[in-house]
């Protein structure tokens, strides 16, 4: 029987969290097939280890997690390189770009089959018919070629998560150990990441979770999460703990419950939500939350503009009005808001677009002052393919295009496209791009960023000294000294970075 090679390719430098996507892949086949993970974050030169692997003879099925920024930088390459070095093998891929962007990958030559979402059934089915050599086209969640045809099966439902196989944290420690996982983060000495619930129940234009969940949500059960964690806390040392969950507070039943349970770990930890929909919490949950060790939120704000959330299929009810009134009510049960916020979206003329722009600027200076411990991140917008979305069909009519070889994903200009710092987006001038990043700048030097463990004091004070003048006289062009300490200090970007 063949043996699986899975494969997470590095997307950070010097930050390492549990390969969540590769396990849950693993956890489908475990008992059934033989399998091993290299970790791109673990491995100074992954692609030695993968080659010796290969080199064996026993590996026919190669997996990649594949999301869109850097991870492309290794998963191109070594796929490329896999599909001419060892022509027999069978290259899937999996992740939101793989997904996302199936075309381009499936035209590469070097990929046989895109995962389309979720992998726990599609993934294990897909190795049965391989190894069996019976027909794969009845299984859901495939994309593959036919001929000069793609093939897209069916959507599957989101499984049951409680239902699911038990991710084998055990087995992962015999390849790399769990300890150097448990990184130090804001939240902790130990920060655990870990997935609860898949998908989001909202269709916003500009995410890439759309296309894959369609609007459905699911989700283990609080008992669950807490069982797995508190497993990881007693084995491994875990404090602290990143949800990163599309949409961790979907349920209030079910994240009560959860912070009950967890409440006694004296654990800290940070999850991702909507506004309206924990605006919609009542004082007792969010009092809870607190005390169970909840100490941040990230909040997709992404504008203070109702027209414009309008333009984004924000959905639910989340107005600029209602942005406002939920960063000053969190002050009262001592969370940090972390809003994240959309700039450079089209408008008909480039006149609306720089409009838009100095309206979200005055608007998160507003949300400062309504609450100063708020983290602001800033984004700019980067098109995902959410086809037939009236955004996205207004971004390609204004002449945007995505590339349509594999390769140009990691060409210079296309690097950091999906980390939105530098979009390739003809409606956006390099002037309003200055004005977007010098704002940035300005604003993390007179509020830096209580995530950066590594910023001392005095060097807090400093920054905020040099850029308070900047900031409360609006001026914001050139700030090359507040650029230059925050390079020297390598201030640490959540946005990029993380914690």
């Amino acid at each position: 029987m063949n043996k699986i090679l899975l494969f997470n390719p590095r997307g950070a430098i010097n930050k390492y969290r549990i390969p969540n996507s590769v396990l849950n892949i693993a956890a489908s086949v475990e008992g059934r097939y033989e399998w091993v993970i290299v970790d791109g974050n673990r491995e100074t030169d992954p692609y030695p280890k993968i080659k010796r692997y290969l080199e064996s003879g026993q590996f026919r099925y190669v997996g990649f997690t594949v999301m869109p920024g850097p991870q492309l930088k290794q998963a191109i390459p070594y796929a490329k390189q896999i599909r001419e070095s060892f022509p027999g093998t069978v290259m899937i891929w999996g992740g939101y770009f793989s997904t996302n962007q199936y075309k381009t990958v499936l035209s590469s030559g070097y990929v046989d089959f895109v995962i389309n979402g979720p992998g726990d059934n599609a993934f294990p089915r897909l190795i049965d018919s391989l190894e069996s050599n019976t027909p794969y086209e009845l299984i859901k969640n495939l994309i593959y070629r036919s001929g000069d045809k793609i093939i897209k099966t069916v959507k599957e439902d989101l499984i049951d998560q409680d239902t699911l196989a038990p991710l084998p944290y055990d087995k992962l420690n015999q390849f790399y150990s769990m300890e150097k996982y448990l990184g130090k983060t804001y939240l902790g000495k130990k920060t655990l990441a870990y997935h609860s619930s898949f998908g989001c129940p909202f269709t916003c234009s500009f995410c890439a979770v759309v296309p894959i969940y369609e609007a459905r949500w699911r989700a283990k059960s609080a008992q669950l999460v807490y069982n797995d964690i508190k497993y990881i806390k007693e084995k491994w040392g875990a404090d602290a703990i990143e949800f990163h969950d599309n949409n961790f507070f979907v349920s209030e039943k079910r994240t009560v419950e959860f912070a009950k349970l967890i409440a006694p770990e004296k654990m800290i930890w940070w999850g991702e939500g909507r506004i309206d929909t924990i605006s919609k919490y009542s004082d007792e949950s969010l009092a809870i939350l607190r005390e169970s060790g909840c100490k941040m939120i990230f909040f997709g704000a992404e504008t203070g503009n109702d027209t414009v959330l309008k333009q984004m299929h924000k959905g639910g009810t989340q107005t600029g009005a209602q942005i406002e009134a939920f960063a000053a009510r969190m002050k009262q049960f001592d969370i940090i808001p972390e809003y994240s916020f959309v700039l450079g979206l089209p408008g008909a003329t480039p006149e609306l677009v720089e409009e838009q722009i100095d309206f979200d600027i005055d608007f998160i200076r507003k949300i400062k002052q309504i609450n100063p411990h708020t983290e602001i991140i800033i984004y700019t917008y980067s098109p995902v393919p959410t086809e037939g979305s009236a955004l996205y069909e207004e971004v390609l009519s204004k002449g945007f295009r995505f590339p349509e070889k594999l390769e140009d994903w990691i060409s210079p200009q296309w690097e950091n496209f999906d980390l939105r710092k530098n979009p390739l987006t003809p409606w956006l001038t390099p002037a309003m791009i200055d004005k977007i990043r010098n704002f940035e700048t300005v604003l993390n030097g007179c509020y830096p960023t209580v995530t950066d463990i590594r910023l001392n004091d005095p060097k807090r004070k400093f920054l905020q000294f040099l850029s308070f003048i900047r900031y409360k006289i609006n001026l914001y062009k050139y700030p090359y000294e507040i650029k230059l300490l925050q390079r020297v200090w390598k201030y640490r970007q959540p946005e990029i970075q993380g914690f």
